[in-house]
């Protein structure tokens, strides 16, 4: 159950999923859903616990093996998107969490907390030891966040400006991406 409306929150969104149509492609009744998840705003809690969960357990692995300074920022981008391809739906239900507000946001957002204060103490570590430029670690983790997930994720921004999302431009992204936040993040070596 989880896993479709993981599938339908993150790609047709919130409003547009019904719990009659999950019910059919479940090939269950609604009242089965129903019995599990008393109300659809409670099944989307459960898929913002369970999205958050699998989210930093990806991230806390790649961190694992990740090193320091911008290996680790790219350590991060590349498991993205990874995710955007194997799992688009995933990262689907952080826009249309974001999308939607609070509650549903101020749960991801505790959720995922842990993870964002070890990241803002990453940038301001790196930032006093003259590795980054220095500025506001919040707002830097909130652009490179927003620059990340909507690189590998907005689908339809990018045919906007004509590219087509295929293997080969989503590696040119990824490339064209770190080379963007190297020079915006990294002290001139000179």
């Amino acid at each position: 159950m989880l896993d479709a409306a993981r599938q339908s929150f993150g790609t047709r969104g919130y409003e547009a999923t019904s719990l009659d149509q999950l019910a059919v492609e479940l090939g269950v009744r609604k009242q089965t859903i129903l019995y599990y998840y008393p109300s659809k705003a409670e099944l989307l809690d459960a898929v913002i616990d369970s999205s958050a969960a699998e989210l930093a357990d990806v991230l806390e692995r790649t961190l694992l093996h990740a090193g320091g300074g911008f290996d680790r920022i790219e350590a991060i981008v590349r498991s993205v998107f990874r995710l955007a391809l194997r799992r688009p739906e995933l990262l689907g239900v952080l826009r249309e969490v974001a999308r939607l507000g609070a509650p549903a946001s101020t749960r991801l957002t505790a959720s995922l907390d842990p993870l964002v204060q070890r990241a803002r103490e990453f940038l301001v570590v790196e930032m006093d030891l003259g590795h980054f430029r220095r500025s506001d670690p919040s707002l830097l983790l909130l652009s490179v966040y927003s620059t990340v997930v909507g690189v590998a994720t907005e689908v339809e921004v990018l045919r906007a400006v004509g590219i087509e999302p295929t293997l080969r431009t989503t590696a040119t992204r990824r490339r064209e991406l770190l080379q963007f936040l190297r020079r915006a993040l990294v002290e001139d070596e000179t």
